[in-house]
């Protein structure tokens, strides 16, 4: 079970460097730092193991380990980092360091009190996902140009969907909009087709880690 009274530990799933496969930093090499615990259970879920289990960790040792790969990029994501209100000075000091640090977060919790110098990456659920019902709009009047929202898609359903919060809302004048397939499921020659069709101002993109490497993978 996840301990989110401890302000100065969090319980971590694993902690790695890989090659970062989604957002503008595509490519990178990227310290990924994934929390325990979710509050969600999206249909297409790829991180499951994450949901129960893990370690705690002082922030102090969690710097340790991000100090020791080298790199000066780190994505703190889950499961959903914002349940472990530790994540919040973890943010902090990881900036303080000097590193570029993003923030994957499944969009049903307050953007707000996270660090202005953070990325921060939120994803919008579309229908498909089975947990549309949990978006927090309120996020999206928050965003900056440095930030970016997320949408995975798994078919035509998802993709209006899509297209229409961005229109709603002008998201590509907030932040930077990324659309995404659901691995296996959406073919991303189907998804670029539709997005050049409507001369969407966004960035496709496909998940390079599971294109790397084998897709069930772990720690990489």
């Amino acid at each position: 079970m996840v301990d989110r009274a401890q302000p100065d530990a969090l319980t971590i799933c694993e902690i790695f460097a890989s090659i970062q496969g989604e957002s503008t930093f595509a490519g990178l090499p990227c310290v990924m730092v994934r929390t325990t615990g979710c509050n969600l259970r999206c249909t297409y879920c790829d991180t499951k193991y994450a949901f129960d289990g893990g370690t705690e960790l002082s922030i102090d040792e969690i710097l340790t380990r991000v100090d020791s790969y080298g790199l000066a990029l780190v994505e703190i994501t889950g499961g959903e980092p914002l349940m472990q209100p530790a994540a919040f000075p973890l943010m902090c000091r990881l900036c303080d360091r000097g590193y570029t640090v993003l923030l994957e977060t499944n969009g049903s919790l307050d953007i707000t009190g996270v660090d202005q110098r953070v990325v921060r990456i939120v994803d919008i659920k579309t229908p498909s996902s089975g947990a549309g019902d949990a978006d927090l709009w309120s996020n999206l009047e928050v965003l900056r140009l440095q930030d970016e929202i997320k949408f995975v898609l798994a078919d035509r359903r998802d993709y209006e969907f899509a297209v229409d919060v961005m229109r709603k809302h002008e998201l590509a004048k907030r932040s930077k909009v990324l659309m995404g397939v659901v691995f296996g499921t959406l073919e991303p020659a189907t998804l670029a087709e539709w997005i050049l069709a409507d001369r969407l101002p966004v960035r496709m993109q496909i998940q390079l880690h599971k294109v790397i490497w084998e897709p069930s993978a772990r720690g990489v």
